[in-house]
């Protein structure tokens, strides 16, 4: 019988759900009722468990309280998505329990899985029943009334588990999306799974971690793994123009196709802001100036940028960790996939962009490095997916900058902000313009199903498109044209002013363009551009305005 959990004892406890959730992160990942390609709730869990687990390997932990909140910071800092925050705060409420404690008794473990309870409620504006919250809460409450019995460690967690089960079994009557889909909670399956992996070390069981399947990748791009030859257009060229004449901005756009790629072209009544890149900076200045006057340009060698990102990577790791100095008011940062969805947010003058979105949420502690590394006193963080929002949340007190997070759920909604983002404001006020500019954009996008499903009355195949509209299901179709149709109509509701179409990396030029072509014929009074996002996951992100 174990009646109380050493600090070694916790520590073998976290290592082992980490290795218990990441064998089962794909079937929980399976259990995601919208049928998007998204490795979200399993793989979240998984990696952000298994930051703690990683901490905890090489530590010296001789009291429970030290584990604990060794634990809680690192999951804290490796928290991925929605779910993975969630956990971390589970973590961080038992972390504060166990505070100055040596080892924990059954009723002290039961107390300190109430108070992971309160920290994770406490965090969640709007806590949704039949979740993860839902089969923590009741579980802790049973774990409180059992442990006033005369019970071991092993026998407190097996009730925990059994009543965890109990309720997990009961979430797909209390969510009408997972009742229509016929499957429990995910976030709720992979709680229990950690709960699992948690009894067998108490039982003495090690279960054996395997590596996450798939190609390796680096968690930074590898500047050396390519010559600065391969860069074909040297200059990354920028500029403002007034408008003087009558001349249309698309016969600049279709100037610089012939001579540049990485096109970005914003216009309005008075003014057309570009950026190209080429190896023609002055012609594009001179095409520029048949338009008005040149007010801003900025030139910069991309080969020698490439020269000095290569000298970076060879910086300490404390240097690179150190928070820059703030050399201005405000920063920016911004989280999207896709080399032209970079380009955008680059030419708007976003400071460190971080790679993610969806099938891929970043961690609280990859957005803090962005956070950290830009030089400014105030930095805004737009995560542009409705998964990652509360990762950012969690930067807030964990750096002396003050951050600010604007809940953008999609990339258009992170660049209609940026192009609002006018630095002589005040802070109030900067943040209320990028609020009501993320509100008066929609955001359209086509993916593939990744499975069969019934969603919301729509019964949905695998393989086929799959459009949404703000988060909610247009349809699905096997012909990509009636589900542009579908959007377009929607859109109508809108009586958008501009469209933008960003396409993905496995669209062609052609059929973008086509798409693009469509869109303007149905939607006559609105200005449609086409950008080359090069997302993935998304064949098309489509923004109305």
């Amino acid at each position: 019988m174990i009646q109380s959990v050493t600090g070694t004892l916790f520590r073998d406890m976290v290592i082992n759900a980490a290795a218990a959730i990441e064998k089962e992160k794909q079937q929980i990942n399976e259990l995601n009722v919208f049928p998007v390609p998204d490795g979200d709730t399993g793989t979240n869990m998984s990696l952000t468990i298994g930051a703690g687990a990683a901490a905890l390997k090489s530590a010296d932990v001789t009291t429970i309280s030290k584990a604990a909140d060794l634990t809680a910071n690192a999951l804290l800092r490796g928290a991925r998505g929605n779910s993975g925050v969630i956990l971390s705060l589970l973590f961080r409420g038992i972390a504060k329990s166990l505070k100055e404690m040596t080892a924990a008794s059954p009723s002290d473990f039961a107390d300190a899985l109430q108070s992971g309870v309160a920290a994770a409620y406490k965090a969640v504006m709007k806590p949704t029943e039949g979740t993860i919250l839902t089969v923590s809460r009741i579980s802790a409450d049973a774990a409180c009334d059992f442990a006033q019995t005369d019970c071991d460690m092993i026998s407190l967690l097996e009730h925990v588990i059994e009543v965890g089960n109990d309720v997990l079994a009961q979430t797909v009557d209390m969510n009408p999306v997972l009742k229509k889909a016929g499957v429990v909670d995910a976030g709720g399956k992979g709680y229990i799974c950690i709960l699992e992996g948690m009894l067998a070390a108490l039982k003495g069981e090690t279960i054996e971690f395997s590596a996450p399947s798939g190609t390796e990748v680096n968690d930074k791009a590898d500047f050396a793994a390519f010559d600065n030859e391969e860069i074909v257009f040297t200059y990354c060229t920028e500029f403002i123009v007034s408008r003087e004449n009558n001349q249309n901005p698309e016969t600049l756009r279709e100037y610089l196709s012939g001579i540049g790629d990485s096109i970005v072209l914003v216009d309005d009544d008075e003014l057309i802001k570009v950026h190209v890149h080429t190896n023609s900076p002055g012609a594009v200045l001179t095409q520029a100036l048949t338009y008005g006057s040149l007010l801003t340009v900025k030139i910069e060698n991309m080969r020698e940028q490439h020269n000095e990102k290569l000298r970076a990577e060879i910086e300490s790791d404390s240097q690179k960790s150190a928070s820059a100095k703030p050399e201005k008011k405000y920063g920016f940062v911004a989280v999207c996939a896709g080399s032209g969805m970079e380009d955008v947010f680059n030419s708007l003058g976003v400071d460190g962009i971080i790679t993610g979105g969806q099938t891929m949420n970043p961690s609280t502690q990859s957005i803090l490095e962005k956070i950290e590394a830009t030089p400014a006193e105030i930095v805004y963080v737009f995560p542009n997916n409705k998964n990652i929002i509360m990762a950012a949340n969690q930067c807030v007190p964990l750096t002396e900058k003050k951050v600010v997070v604007i809940p953008s759920k999609t990339v258009p909604q992170g660049i209609a902000a940026m192009l609002c983002a006018d630095t002589t404001l005040e802070e109030d006020d900067l943040t209320a313009t990028f609020t009501d500019a993320i509100a008066g954009v929609h955001t359209a996008q086509v993916t593939l199903a990744a499975r069969d499903s019934d969603y919301d009355g729509h019964a949905i195949h695998a393989g086929e498109y799959l459009a949404l509209l703000d988060g909610a299901l247009v349809g699905c179709s096997s012909d990509f044209d009636v589900l542009l149709a579908g959007i377009t109509a929607k859109f109508t509701e809108f009586s958008p002013e501009i469209i933008t179409v960003y396409y993905g990396s496995d669209v062609s030029d052609s059929a973008a363009d086509a798409a693009r072509e469509k869109i303007a014929v149905s939607l006559p009074d609105a200005d449609v551009s086409l950008v080359n996002g090069g997302q993935p996951v998304y064949h098309y992100i489509i923004s109305a305005e």
